[in-house]
């Protein structure tokens, strides 16, 4: 007879678990609609144990802003690897290109959004300042680009935020065209 032994997920796969289910949780409802109970549910665990890996909603969703500030870094270093030229403006179009694959991924940008939206949270708000900061000072070693061509690439950044999150891509109205201008 043979017997079989039940593999107990770690910590850490359960932590990768919640955070799958969780930004999909958060990103469709947002912070303040989405429970613990919603997350620890869409992961398959007890509310309990995520509270035994998140010491609450707000850190776990500080986590989420990590992960997403991550994935920008990423690709922006996958892209800067790879220009071939010290023009800050070369450099800074090429990271614009990555920037827009990644909000392609709609849970990513509505993290993001619902980051911004949910700052006065402490807790998130030093999660999100924390992105700004981790993104604007990488952009500035990798570019070479001064503050005002760092802060036009933020603000083109911002808007690209707005344009895909409102499908701007699918109105043919002036106000759209503009936009995506």
């Amino acid at each position: 007879m043979e017997t079989r032994t039940r593999q107990r997920s770690t910590a850490e796969e359960r932590r990768a678990t919640v955070m799958r289910t969780a930004i999909k949780s958060f990103a469709a409802r947002g912070y303040y609609g989405t429970s613990t109970m919603d997350v620890a549910k869409a992961a398959g665990i007890s509310q309990g144990y995520l509270y035994r890996l998140f010491k609450d909603k707000e850190t776990l969703f500080a986590a989420l802003v990590d992960y997403c500030s991550n994935r920008l870094r990423e690709s922006v270093a996958a892209v800067a690897a790879s220009v071939r030229s010290t023009d800050p403006e070369v450099v800074l179009r090429a990271l614009t290109a990555s920037y827009d694959q990644v909000i392609a991924d709609r849970d990513v940008l509505m993290i993001l959004m619902h980051a911004q939206g949910c700052a006065g949270e402490p807790v998130i708000g030093e999660a999100v300042r924390q992105c700004y900061a981790k993104q604007i000072e990488y952009i500035r070693a990798v570019s070479g680009a001064s503050d005002e061509q760092i802060r036009r690439y933020f603000a083109d950044a911002l808007l690209s935020n707005v344009v895909v999150a409102i499908d701007a891509a699918a109105v043919d109205a002036p106000w759209a065209r503009t936009l995506r201008a």
